[in-house]
């Protein structure tokens, strides 16, 4: 019989993978309560938002300004740290152009968000809140993030 392996030999979790997931989860926590507390997990909400001629709701703006307020300050602070705490380097976009990929997936974008009354983060976030939409939205999120792989897979090999 073999003896079980002492912990020692066992396999761990690196301290900075851990340390990585854990910082994932609680900004993922804020973000998720952030999105409930100002109600951009109800879609009726978002689509009122979005209603200019109608029954127009302009409390999401507040929400909008807050988080380009918070990314304005944010980005400036963790870009003065030469890496980040849990990574070798920033990942941040080198491409500044603006082209078809761009603007189709941005108007895809907008009329989802426009018909639904979801984006990608508040709809997970109202999984817990018995919204039956986004079991319909979540499924076809996912195929359309999987489809624009398929297509960069496709669109590198080509070009190389």
């Amino acid at each position: 019989m073999s003896a079980a392996p002492s912990a020692a030999s066992a396999p761990a979790i690196a301290p900075r993978g851990a340390a990585r997931a854990l910082a994932a989860l609680l900004v993922g926590v804020v973000f998720g309560a952030g999105l409930a507390i100002a109600q951009m997990t109800d879609p009726r909400k978002v689509l009122n938002f979005l209603d200019l001629t109608g029954r127009w709701d302009a409390s999401l703006l507040f929400v909008l300004g807050g988080a380009v307020a918070v990314a304005f300050v944010g980005y400036r602070v963790v870009l003065r740290r030469a890496k980040p705490l849990f990574d070798d380097a920033f990942h941040l976009p080198t491409s500044t152009a603006i082209d078809a990929a761009l603007v189709c997936g941005a108007v895809l974008f907008g009329l989802g968000w426009g018909l639904a009354g979801y984006c990608p983060g508040p709809a997970i976030a109202s999984l817990g809140l018995d919204n039956p939409e986004t079991l319909w939205f979540l499924p076809a999120l996912a195929l359309g993030a999987f489809a624009q792989r398929w297509r960069a897979r496709r669109a590198s090999r080509a070009g190389s």
